[in-house]
């Protein structure tokens, strides 16, 4: 079992103590600086195998590239806006998240501001505690027999969903990976947006900040809504346009808004003329600000980080499109996609712009990690890793696809490449004690596999009987102080 090497730890924001006493508990030497630039930060990073942070850390590509011991960045949360995922997973270094630590209290809160948005109650209690009495002003509506949209159905999207339905809210989504069939079991519509928006009377996001989903309540999907539509967001600052809904409130399209996030934090420009208008609640981004919360997602990343000193499944990695635990449980397998990849770029002269992957028999659900590690064999460059070899490859220009095949051989990984000197193939498998080995070259069978360990060296018998050719190249290599293990 592979397991993560953390000896020390970085803890740079404020986070709950138990996830300093759980690390310590296992071991690690974890120190606390929550007042570090990020000159003092680059500075301080290389004694370091592990960094944890909330939001308020911005974890550069500097921080990262200066993070020569640097394993994996936690994030105390859901968000990672604030790590640049990229350069993380150019660098090798796993980035993860608590993406259930905080769900609860964001749900709660959100919520909250629907039921807030529904009576008016910030508004009502500033003018009271004015020593107004304003009961007409403030006239509300029920919640009952309303239609909530909730556009991203995750953990928290659902668990507005359970809390809202118990006032009598119709509830009606999109996700798209999320089937109908699942929302359906939440008791939740699932519809794709352009029919959403002029069925809402209140619209709820919980979806990340990524470009399909920058701006997406706009001029134009606000002008399909419904007027006097409710528009909250506990999720992202960007994911609405506040120019466009700025525009919505004036014009009394918009009923109103609950804000919990803005494009700036703290706001300024448009960010700051929506939390200065009438009809919106303004929160600073107070979502996951629960004592509970805080606890919860401390744990939990400090757990994730001993889960991975120990071997054990990782959850919430957002930079690994595989699952790494199988991947550290498979070493032999690991080995075995590393020197196909390394064996077929050699035979193929070097440059390969093209590469197939096809699993055989049992590797059928193993193709994710099988396609990193092949990667990584293909480049052959220091300091590639499964973690940054699939962003490597493409960096290269080297396409990598991989397929699934039934044939003679019950677990197998083949390689096709396609390189400056021409399409070369090869096949190997897992023998013994995990020993990779080499099975087919091209057309060509060999008589026992292969051992894909040490030095290699092929050599064409096409004009000559085998045996002679060994003649001819053992003295020559016995000569240069080869050994030789086998032939």
């Amino acid at each position: 079992m592979v397991s993560l090497e953390l000896k020390r730890v970085l803890i740079s924001d404020s986070v709950d103590s138990c996830c300093k006493t759980i690390l310590e508990r296992n071991g690690v030497t974890v120190d606390v600086n929550t007042k570090l630039s990020k000159e003092e930060l680059v500075s301080e990073i290389p004694k370091y195998d592990g960094l944890i942070v909330r939001s308020a850390t911005k974890v550069s590509e500097d921080v990262i590239k200066a993070g020569k011991n640097l394993k994996i960045i936690g994030r105390a949360g859901t968000g990672v806006d604030n790590i640049d995922t990229v350069a993380a997973s150019l660098h090798g270094v796993l980035v993860m998240n608590t993406p259930g630590g905080n769900t609860l209290s964001a749900a709660e809160h959100t919520c909250a501001l629907i039921s807030s948005l529904a009576r008016h109650i910030p508004q009502a209690s500033a003018s009271t505690k004015e020593g107004k009495w304003e009961r007409k002003q403030f006239m509300g509506n029920e919640l009952f027999g309303k239609t909530l949209a909730i556009i991203g159905l995750g953990r928290i999207g659902r668990e507005v969903a359970l809390r809202m339905q118990s006032y009598g809210v119709k509830t009606i989504g999109y996700d798209p990976l999320v089937s109908p069939q699942d929302a359906a079991e939440s008791n939740i519509e699932w519809m794709e947006t352009e029919k959403i928006w002029p069925l809402a009377d209140y619209i709820t996001v919980h979806v990340p900040l990524i470009p399909p989903t920058k701006g997406m309540l706009n001029d134009k999907t606000i002008g399909m809504c419904k007027k006097g539509v409710y528009i909250l967001n506990v999720a992202r600052g960007g994911i609405i346009d506040e120019e466009a809904l700025l525009r919505g409130l004036e014009s009394g399209h918009v009923g109103g808004a609950g804000l919990d996030v803005f494009v700036t934090e703290p706001p300024t420009g448009s960010s700051a003329d929506l939390v200065k208008h009438p009809k919106v609640i303004a929160c600073p981004h107070l979502g996951a600000s629960t004592e509970e919360a805080q606890r919860r997602v401390a744990q939990e990343i400090a757990d994730q980080f001993v889960d991975g000193m120990n071997g054990k499944p990782l959850i919430g990695l957002v930079n690994v499109p595989f699952n790494l635990s199988e991947a550290l449980n498979s070493k032999p397998l690991v080995t075995l996609g590393e020197r196909l990849g390394k064996v077929a770029r050699t035979l193929a002269g070097g440059t390969v712009t093209k590469a197939i992957v096809t699993t055989h028999g049992a590797l059928q659900k193993s193709k994710g990690f099988l396609t990193a590690s092949v990667s990584v064999g293909l480049l052959d460059q220091p300091g590639t890793n499964l973690i940054n070899a699939v962003t490597l490859v493409k960096q290269a220009g080297i396409q990598v696809m991989v397929s699934y095949q039934h044939s003679r051989f019950p677990l197998a990984v083949s390689v096709h490449v396609i390189g400056n000197q021409g399409n070369v193939s090869v096949t190997g498998s897992i023998i013994g004690e995990g020993i990779p080995v080499l099975l087919k070259y091209g057309a060509v069978d060999f008589s026992g596999p292969v051992p894909l360990t040490g030095k290699l060296t092929l050599f064409s018998t096409k004009d000559c009987k085998p045996t002679h050719l060994l003649m001819e190249i053992i003295p020559s290599l016995q000569k240069a102080s080869v050994a030789i293990d086998g032939f």
